[in-house]
């Protein structure tokens, strides 16, 4: 199946995205609907499990499959890639691996989704000094802001791949070679674009990135990269018999961690989210990243202007194509932004509410390649 197909032939899409057949779903950026094949994948390995053992019944084969199915997305190697499920929970994991020393300091960016600002936060309790990167507007991070807020101490800079409510994409790439110049770690929350922007690690040392977003995949079956020459500097917070050497599952006197990024896979896997995440990898890699990225890139470059000529200002609709997402937040004065939400969902269209720091108040639209653009016209109408 190819976009071209997909987008011309109602009946296939429906199919593919359920959800099509009686809603316009426009919030990827906040909790996705699974497609059809990755509901299957679930439901059928589901029931396979009723007749047996869970883990026999799902080959270790297909476990690592799924590893190199993420790898070949990011770009990376599969021992670079950790199953650990939720966002929060793998980023939370590097703060609390790395060794940190009496002086150092991190620069994150305070109006981040707190997913990526709370378990940097968190070191303070052991002296890491917090710094708060200061963003010429909401989200909007340019290489030069990060560069100029890093000194001597800093070890690390969390970033994310994409600002959750303005869309704007930093140049991760860019940020991310100045700092490996100067020394500097770069962790990424990729979780608002591995799935619709090409998303590499070639200048990252740390990505986390739950599925149900953009990756059309379930809850808590995300991923973890751990740059190789990275892993072994690493002692995970976490102990069990998965990630530990164990032996005929005996414990032994030396607690030695697995040699890859599966020393943070501390027990068993979630198998369930793991099939689902499987299905999703498979469906995003057919429809192609580049794709994806063009088909979203192409919708907003005509549906921003339209919004802006009915009288809503849209964030960063100004923005270089290398900043452009498939988030788009609007916001029009003298209008109650919750109850046009609430009537948009009354007419089954899903979008999403957001609120920054000042309390102001946005509609995030959010479509996927999936969405038509009779969908987006019905929603222009409709606002």
């Amino acid at each position: 199946m190819n976009l071209s197909e997909l987008l011309a032939n109602e009946a296939l899409r429906q199919e593919e995205f359920p959800v099509t057949r009686d809603k316009i779903f426009l919030a990827h950026a906040g909790v996705c609907p699974i497609p059809r094949r990755v509901a299957s994948a679930i439901r059928e390995y589901a029931e396979q499990s009723t007749r047996g053992d869970q883990e026999t019944l799902l080959p270790a084969m297909q476990i690592e499959q799924t590893r190199q199915q993420a790898a070949r997305l990011l770009h990376a190697q599969p021992g670079e890639i950790a199953m650990v499920g939720p966002t929060s929970v793998a980023l939370s994991y590097i703060a609390g691996s790395l060794r940190w020393g009496p002086h150092d300091n991190i620069l994150v960016y305070f109006d981040d989704y707190p997913a990526n600002v709370y378990p940097w936060m968190a070191l303070t309790d052991i002296g890491v000094q917090v710094r708060f990167l200061n963003a010429r507007a909401l989200g909007r991070i340019q290489p030069l802001d990060v560069l100029e807020q890093v000194d001597e101490h800093t070890r690390l800079v969390a970033l994310a791949s994409c600002h959750f409510i303005s869309g704007f994409r930093p140049d991760i790439a860019t940020i991310g070679h100045r700092l490996r110049q100067r020394g500097v770690l770069l962790c990424v929350d990729a979780i608002q674009t591995l799935g619709a922007f090409p998303t590499t690690v070639e200048h990252i040392d740390f990505l986390a990135a739950d599925a149900h977003k953009w990756l059309l995949g379930p809850c808590a079956a995300g991923l973890l990269y751990i740059r190789q020459d990275m892993q072994r500097q690493l002692r995970p917070p976490v102990w069990g018999w998965n990630n530990i050497r164990c032996p005929d599952f005996v414990a032994q006197e030396a607690l030695e961690f697995q040699p890859d990024a599966r020393r943070f896979e501390a027990g068993s896997t979630n198998l369930l989210g793991l099939v689902g995440l499987r299905a999703a990898l498979d469906l995003v890699l057919e429809i192609g990243p580049d794709n994806i990225a063009a088909e979203l890139l192409r919708k907003r470059a005509w549906l921003v202007p339209a919004l802006q000529a009915k009288g809503w200002t849209v964030l960063e609709a100004n923005a270089a194509p290398l900043n452009q997402s498939g988030i788009i937040s609007i916001c029009r004065p003298d209008t109650d932004i919750a109850a046009v939400h609430e009537r948009l969902t009354a007419a089954r269209i899903i979008t999403s509410l957001r609120t920054d720091r000042a309390h102001r108040r946005y509609l995030r639209l959010s479509p996927h390649f999936y969405n038509t653009d009779a969908e987006l016209s019905r929603v222009l109408e409709f606002l």
